[in-house]
């Protein structure tokens, strides 16, 4: 792995399904994407800073998104930041970004797109959460898929959003 993708955080990743099993490279996209997203961000956190990404399944992802955020159904990721945003830069844990396999999975192939290219911009769309990025908005939404995009090149990922912006066929 280059130097320029190695996160400035110590990252934990659990695997928490063996659905990853899939994904034998899993740790390394995780690593990857983080660093990735810190360098394009240039988002600032204290040298021993923690971050923790679990690979979890559906089965974990819908009981956390019930008791958090009262839906009753999986989601692709969810992102549980230890401090306010504001309190980043000074924070010796981060958060947590977890990831549903089965959801991810099946959004990947709908959509035509790489497994593992899918899961990177989920860690990096999750860290981004983490940081007090949003897409509640237009303006943030823009904002919030610059630096993904950017991110995700940096990986030699395309665009996830090139498809939604062009123009469909009359």
């Amino acid at each position: 792995m280059s130097p320029d993708r190695s996160p400035p955080v110590a990252l934990e990743t659990v695997r928490d399904s063996k659905l990853w099993d899939a994904l034998p490279d899993a740790e390394a996209l995780v690593e990857a994407a983080v660093g990735a997203v810190f360098a394009e961000a240039g988002l600032v956190c204290l040298p021993d800073a923690e971050l923790s990404v679990t690979l979890a399944d559906d089965i974990r992802v819908r009981s956390l998104n019930s008791e958090w955020r009262a839906k009753d159904k999986p989601t692709n990721v969810l992102t549980f930041p230890a401090v306010e945003p504001d309190e980043t830069a000074e924070a010796r844990m981060l958060g947590d970004v977890i990831i549903a396999f089965e959801t991810v999975d099946r959004e990947a192939r709908q959509e035509g797109k790489a497994l593992p290219d899918h899961v990177s911009h989920l860690v990096v769309h999750g860290v981004l959460h983490l940081f007090g990025y949003d897409h509640l908005d237009d303006e943030e939404a823009e904002e919030m898929e610059a630096i993904e995009t950017r991110a995700l090149a940096r990986l030699g990922i395309a665009d996830p959003y090139a498809e939604l912006a062009s123009p469909s066929a009359a």
